[in-house]
């Protein structure tokens, strides 16, 4: 099964030393990726990012009972960490753990430090009519994705890495086409994250109108790491806040979501 990060990777490297006329790539400007050994590539573990919304002094969205939404994006986030850890096939790694806050950029920063193959940012809604319910799942808008890309361009040309070449070591022009490669193609493998999360949470629990949006969330800019935000709920509808904070509720997110996950890696990851 071919690793769909080295794979990246290794293309980018490949355009990289072409349009520089050949030059190679040296050990400084990679990360070095280990090869898979013959026999255990079926068996690698894949590095998933979870992101409890919101925490600490801001609480995210609040029901007219007074339920928090970090409160229940925290408690599913270690559910489905639990699920993917227990199925043996994945490493789970949370922006968060406890009640504490993080800055949005950091929750990026720290899923692109884990070398994270997945990122998968978790919330409850609320919206002004409480008569609308039900799950839904947000990617990067292509509109959002060019300014934040543009501004995150400044910043990996610094000091950074993206799909693991050192950006300010490559002509800007150049350096401004690796970025754009590698957002397009994890633009695109977000969208099959996107559909399996609609597919196995339409099977598990109701889902808002329209359930796959588009908007320029900060925690979605990574470009190289396929990244989605899903609303669990609507703290707003008096359904939807008595059956969130239920712990059995919250398993039954997560374990559409464990097979959501599952889902996307076999779509991405053929064998």
């Amino acid at each position: 099964m071919p690793d769909i990060t080295i794979a990246r990777r290794v293309l980018l490297a490949a355009v990289a030393g072409t349009a520089v006329g050949g030059w190679p790539i040296g050990l400084a400007d990679a990360r070095k990726v280990d090869k898979p050994k013959k026999g255990h590539a079926a068996r690698q573990r894949r590095v998933v990012a979870l992101d409890p919304g919101h925490g600490g002094v801001d609480p995210g969205a609040v029901s007219a009972r007074g339920i928090y939404e970090k409160t229940i994006t925290l408690a599913t986030a270690r559910e489905l960490a639990r699920q993917l850890e227990a199925s043996g096939r994945f490493d789970a790694v949370l922006t968060r753990r406890r009640d504490v806050f993080v800055p949005l950029r950091d929750r990026v920063a720290q899923a692109r430090a884990q070398r994270a193959e997945l990122f998968l940012s978790i919330h409850a809604d609320a919206l002004p009519d409480m008569s609308m319910r039900g799950l839904s799942v947000y990617t990067l808008s292509e509109q959002a994705s060019d300014r934040q890309t543009a501004a995150l361009a400044v910043r990996e040309n610094k000091d950074d890495f993206v799909a693991g070449l050192r950006l300010s070591r490559e002509p800007r022009e150049i350096g401004a086409i690796l970025l754009d490669l590698a957002r397009r193609q994890t633009n695109n493998q977000s969208l099959t994250l996107a559909r399996a999360i609609v597919d196995e949470l339409g099977r598990a629990v109701p889902l808002l109108d329209k359930p796959h949006r588009a908007a320029g969330f900060t925690v979605l800019s990574a470009p190289d790491i396929p990244s989605a935000l899903v609303e669990l709920g609507c703290l707003s509808n008096p359904e939807d806040e008595r059956l969130l904070p239920l712990p059995a509720y919250q398993r039954r997110l997560a374990r559409a979501l464990a097979r959501a996950i599952d889902d996307y890696f076999a779509a991405a990851l053929p064998a």
